[in-house]
């Protein structure tokens, strides 16, 4: 069950580490003002299920920190990932009360919810609030075609490479000449990348261990990983534009 943060409870919208990013980015003082009094944290724990698909979300959020998987149970009873929420991103569909996957926390989370039908009262009287949603979700569009093409042409190293990347570009700032390593915890593990990149987990491990071999990656215990090279890890990615996925 999430349990509300009692030490974010006055967090200032103006200091939250997603401001740039999240749903609210283009919003003035007057309108995060009135965000903030719809506002709340929630904090999910690691494997949590936050919502399960087709029941009702009467909240609607971004996600502050952590990671949650979004998944699709098929009639076989196994489980297909078919996205990821990395902080920024916007949780639930204003519009929609009954959520369509299951979204499962794998890092713990911290959600900052706004009740939904307040929010919605609220999308329809700010225009810039409705603006940014909509960059979102056109965003989120360009990504899953993106996406679509990853898991349908790209080989193994270049979906390894790209989902690294998307991570490793989600997690702030970018290494390369004259500019510092990035270094993050990953939120997947191998067997979670596996899963959402249609792969065995031999073959992540394979992988991994290529691209360290090419010194674009260093690895630290079970989770840390630093880029060492973005450009190169763009290259082995496979993404010839600058700018690859959408972030």
């Amino acid at each position: 069950m999430a349990f509300q943060d009692p030490s974010l409870a006055h967090e200032a919208c103006g200091s939250c580490p997603i401001r740039a990013r999240a749903v609210c980015a283009r919003c003035d003082e007057d309108e995060l003002g009135r965000l903030e009094r719809i506002k709340s944290y929630r904090s999910y724990a690691a494997g949590q299920t936050i919502v399960s698909a087709g029941e009702r979300m009467e909240f609607v959020g971004s996600v502050v920190s952590g990671v949650a998987a979004l998944s699709h149970t098929m009639e076989d009873g196994r489980r297909q990932m078919v996205g990821l929420l990395l902080p920024s991103d916007f949780a639930g569909r204003p519009g929609r009360s009954r959520a369509a996957y299951d979204v499962i926390a794998i890092a713990d989370l911290v959600l900052c919810c706004f009740r939904r039908r307040a929010f919605e009262d609220l999308l329809a009287a700010t225009p810039n609030l409705a603006r940014r949603l909509l960059d979102m979700a056109l965003d989120e569009l360009d990504a899953a075609r993106e996406w679509h093409l990853l898991l349908g042409r790209k080989t193994a190293r270049e979906k390894v490479a790209s989902l690294l990347r998307i991570i490793a570009r989600r997690g702030g700032g970018a290494a390369g000449p004259g500019r510092p390593a990035t270094t993050i915890d990953l939120p997947l593990t191998r067997e979670q990348m596996a899963d959402y990149l249609a792969l065995t987990l031999e073959t992540v491990s394979r992988q991994i261990t290529g691209l360290r071999r090419d010194r674009l990656i260093a690895v630290t215990g079970r989770r840390g990983v630093t880029v060492l090279d973005m450009a190169g890890l763009a290259q082995a990615a496979g993404e010839e534009r600058e700018g690859g996925y959408p972030v």
